[in-house]
């Protein structure tokens, strides 16, 4: 399993690649809310990418809007829930 750090940078990478942001990785804030007031400004169709973004890069599967609201508030809480299913032996 990655360390946080490294996990952050691909993930921000991924965000950037897949939504093709007008930004770099490393302008992207850590705990900065992705939707929503003073947030990143993505939308709907952002979130469905990034969730077949993760599964593809990470294996993690996102069950329900739930939990999707909750994993893909930031960088943080994905790499905190790509942390939980790779201890839980949840990822590939």
């Amino acid at each position: 399993m990655e360390d946080a750090t490294a996990l952050k940078a691909r993930i921000k990478n991924m965000i950037v690649e897949n939504l093709m942001l007008q930004i770099t990785a490393s302008e992207i804030v850590d705990e900065r809310p992705l939707f929503g007031p003073d947030s990143l400004g993505l939308d709907s169709v952002d979130a469905l990418q990034l969730v077949v973004g993760l599964d593809k890069q990470f294996g993690l599967k996102i069950p329900d809007p739930a939990a999707a609201k909750e994993i893909l508030h930031s960088v943080n809480t994905m790499v905190a829930a790509i942390q939980r299913a790779g201890a839980a032996g949840g990822l590939r």
